[in-house]
């Protein structure tokens, strides 16, 4: 089935399988059911399929974080002997090598789909009733999707700050951050998790002078305090300023735009006076720009989920069993609308599992971690459990520490700050967490959630031979750290 697109084509449509939502989580249960004979159609509101991810998240902001850490390895090369010039931004061109990237990612998408037979809607939609859907395009045409079985992946949207002049273009999520617009000459990052920091990352390596407010304690609250500590550490050198347990409590647009063409905004153009209250923060100041990162909610209450009597919670989650199964049996939810944590990769093996239920296979959605990963400069990344939530459950645990300031890799990286940490329990020795922070931390991760899903023990992990010198073999040295055979370190017997 081909994709439809003009009004005057469209009609009544009958799908095995309707999926709305060709993010990761959709386009990978539309592609999946697709392999498992069904006839399946794949509606998203999107002109190219890949959802916020691909479009405007995950995909574009990691071009735009390796540009900002080539920037970063040329100043920082400069203790060391090589120096060079300072960067000359061309934002047209950057921007447009990143859309490049996205481009080619959302073409594959679309190839992969014609391959498959799925036919691709574009327009939003909604459920009229539990065996029917309505899907609007942007031109007002509707397309009636009947279906057998559905899998509702909507994703989630960004959480807007009521008290913020929103329809100021100074004011940006983060889709508008990765406009790349302007670069202003300083900027409100409102948020201190994992996207407002990979932001700041690419701000300030462009030249804006950035300020993070948090209000919790610290950056980053999902990850140990101690893996986030070399970031913090880092970016406070780095940063204009870093406000914790500080709130934004309004502000207020100035004249003119605040924004340029050029490196730096427009010197003469107005700014926005944003007000806070917290320790060491002023009581207000003005920026060119300010980003708001506070998090995002579901979208479970888009769809029209409630004209198909699939149940949706009060803050907009839709409930599901270990099948993705919603309380309508036949209809399915993955993804974001779920619950957290709100990632990419949870959702594609959520999809996966909805497809095959709904191919009549007995899949179930029973990872044991799902690893999470800020791709600041250092990367943090942690999966399982972390000391903070063992401790506050009071779970017994032992711990393996590995700082790679003892690495002979990353000392020649020049980035001696980052560490490994692994935590066991104490009875069986078997891996239940673990948390790094430095260089490629995001890529490390996956080993050890590799070996949570394994019931790796720690022998299990210091045995396997690393390749030396890599920052790798920190995981396995932080093993024997735990079981007291390390050689690379002194660590006093235990009693």
């Amino acid at each position: 089935m081909a994709e439809i697109e003009s009004p005057a084509a469209r009609g009544d449509v009958h799908a095995g399988v309707l999926v709305l939502g060709a993010g990761p989580g959709g386009y990978t249960a539309a592609f999946r059911a697709a392999d498992l004979g069904q006839s399946v159609v794949l509606a998203d509101q999107r002109p190219a399929l890949g959802g916020v991810c691909l479009n405007v998240g995950c995909i574009p902001s990691k071009a735009l974080l390796h540009a900002a850490r080539v920037i970063a390895e040329t100043r920082e090369m400069a203790a060391h002997g090589i120096r060079f010039g300072d960067p000359d931004i061309d934002l047209d061109a950057l921007r447009g090598w990143k859309d490049g990237v996205v481009s080619r990612l959302t073409g594959g998408l679309a190839g992969l789909a014609r391959q498959r037979k799925v036919a691709t809607l574009r327009g939003t939609g909604r459920f009229v009733s539990a065996n029917l859907a309505e899907v609007t395009a942007a031109d007002g045409g509707v397309t009636t999707v009947s279906f057998d079985r559905a899998i509702i992946a909507a994703g989630s949207s960004a959480v807007r700050l009521p008290f913020m002049p929103n329809d100021d273009r100074r004011v940006l999520d983060s889709t508008g951050a990765l406009d790349l617009a302007s670069v202003p000459r300083r900027l409100l990052v409102i948020g201190g998790g994992i996207i407002g920091l990979e932001m700041a990352t690419v701000y300030h390596e462009l030249g804006a002078r950035v300020t993070v407010v948090e209000l919790m304690d610290q950056l980053i609250p999902g990850a140990d305090r101690d893996i986030v500590a070399p970031l913090a550490k880092h970016i406070k050198a780095r940063y204009e300023n870093i406000y914790l347990t500080t709130k934004v409590t309004g502000a207020e647009a100035g004249a003119g735009t605040g924004t340029g063409t050029g490196k730096h905004a427009d010197k003469d153009a107005g700014g926005l006076r944003v007000s806070f209250d917290g320790p060491g923060a002023p009581d207000h100041d003005v920026f060119d720009q300010v980003l708001v990162a506070v998090g995002r909610v579901p979208n479970g209450r888009l769809v029209g989920a409630e004209n198909a009597g699939v149940l949706v919670d009060d803050r907009g989650y839709i409930p599901v069993d270990k099948q993705q199964r919603t309380n309508v049996a036949h209809i399915f939810a993955i993804g974001d609308v779920v619950g957290p944590p709100m990632l990419a990769h949870k959702a594609t093996h959520e999809g996966r599992v909805a497809a095959e239920v709904a191919a009549g296979q007995r899949s179930y959605f029973d990872a044991r971690v799902i690893p999470s990963v800020a791709y600041t400069d250092p990367e943090v990344a942690w999966a399982g459990v972390t000391e903070t939530e063992a401790r506050a459950a009071g779970v017994p645990y032992g711990k393996g520490v590995f700082p790679w300031a003892a690495s002979g890799r990353a000392l020649s990286l020049g980035r001696d700050e980052g560490m490994t940490k692994l935590l066991f329990d104490p009875a069986s020795k078997r891996l239940i967490g673990a948390g790094l922070v430095g260089p490629n931390a995001g890529e490390l991760v996956a080993e050890t959630a590799h070996a949570i899903e394994m019931g790796a023990d720690a022998a299990d992990i210091a045995l396997t031979i690393h390749p030396h010198p890599t920052l790798s073999e920190t995981v396995g040295l932080s093993a024997e750290a735990f079981e007291g055979t390390i050689t690379d370190l002194y660590l006093p017997k235990r009693k």
